[in-house]
């Protein structure tokens, strides 16, 4: 049986590939778990340093498969509840994933597919692109990605999108915080690989600490304790062989050691 997406690595970087595209690249229970598995693999692999999620066919991701769809509303409640928690699982690591990621949206991009470009730290896409939270038309709710989907529009943002289900573009995406760059389809292998070339002359531990600094400063209770816990990070990062080598590479007015030539 076809795997459901490709894993390709270019040195550093792994591209995760969604391949159902007859299916416009929508989610099953498989596809699901194996994004899931693959990410945790690639968080854990020290030889990654950047992750791009990209769809094959036409579409970046049209959200759930019909066929699953259908038998999960033949399932009772008790494995619906299971089924979202998988696909929470995938959204959780994701968004999590201590390595910096980029969503390169080709194509449409529905439901689910909306939670995966929330869940990246960089989501870049084509003006022909079209994005919606059509869960209401069902009668459902797009309850399990919300938490990315509300992080990356805002609350109004999402409280008009949720209910009305209506269809926007890449212009609206960018606007409301879903996209951080439209480009031509000419153009957005080379802005991806801007994003990636970037990244990669970052210090490898800042840049995947990047989002989990963003996490904290977000869930801290108080001043007093965002300010302990940043000073405590920034006095880490500074002793830290990485911190003490790009320092000495800016003094030193040359590359880190981490940059390739």
């Amino acid at each position: 049986m076809k795997a459901p997406f490709q894993l390709r690595r270019e040195g550093p970087v792994a591209h995760l590939r969604l391949d159902r595209p007859e299916l416009h690249n929508a989610f099953d229970a498989a596809l699901v778990a194996g994004l899931t598995d693959a990410l945790a693999r690639l968080g854990t692999d020290p030889g990654v340093r950047v992750v791009v999620l990209e769809g094959e066919g036409a579409s970046f991701s049209a959200g759930a498969d019909l066929n699953w769809m259908r038998g999960m509303a033949a399932a009772g409640e008790i494995e619906n509840r299971d089924d979202a928690l998988a696909l929470a699982r995938l959204l959780r690591t994701l968004d999590e994933l201590p390595r910096p990621t980029i969503a390169r949206v080709h194509g449409a991009a529905f439901g689910g597919g909306v939670g995966l470009v929330a869940a990246c730290d960089i989501a870049i896409g084509v003006p022909e692109a079209k994005f919606g939270l059509t869960e209401s038309k069902l009668g459902l709710l797009p309850a399990v990605i919300s938490p990315y989907v509300v992080a990356a529009i805002g609350p109004r943002q999402a409280r008009r999108w949720f209910a009305s289900a209506e269809i926007f573009d890449a212009q609206e995406a960018m606007r409301i915080g879903l996209l951080h760059q439209v480009v031509n389809a000419t153009a957005l292998d080379t802005a991806v690989q801007r994003q990636v070339d970037l990244l990669l002359k970052a210090g490898p531990i800042a840049a995947a600490s990047a989002k989990a600094l963003v996490r904290n400063v977000q869930a801290a209770s108080g001043p007093v304790a965002i300010d302990a816990a940043n000073a405590a990070l920034i006095a880490r990062l500074r002793v830290s062989p990485e911190g003490q080598e790009g320092i000495a590479a800016f003094l030193e007015k040359r590359k880190p050691r981490w940059v390739s030539d």
